[in-house]
């Protein structure tokens, strides 16, 4: 993911959800490779119900993937892991999202 591939409004659902410090230190846990939500969650030592409230956010944004596996004992395990991006804001990428963001008011809706 790359900013220049963003429209208006995916590049302020990314930038408003990489305001979070919990979500960064999230993907900066993620960033030397995937991980599930429990491991996850103690590592970063964050109940597993905020972890996926973030999580969640994370993966709505583009900013992360998630896949389930079977455990060798047969439990479901969640796997997240970090979405290769490059975020390079110029004047010049901000003016072309800005020519896509939805009208004000269809916003203010969701």
């Amino acid at each position: 993911m790359t900013a220049s591939d963003l429209a208006g409004d995916e590049l302020v659902q990314v930038l408003a959800t990489l305001a979070n410090p919990h979500r960064l230190r999230v993907l900066a846990a993620l960033v030397t490779g995937r991980n599930y939500v429990s491991q996850l969650a103690r590592e970063l030592g964050i109940s597993r119900a905020l972890l996926q409230v973030h999580l969640r956010k994370l993966e709505a944004a583009g900013l992360v993937t998630a896949q389930l596996e079977l455990s060798e004992d047969g439990k479901a395990m969640k796997f997240y892991e970090v979405v290769p991006l490059d975020l390079h804001l110029t004047p010049e990428i901000i003016v072309v999202a800005a020519r896509t963001l939805s009208p004000p008011e269809k916003r203010e809706e969701e």
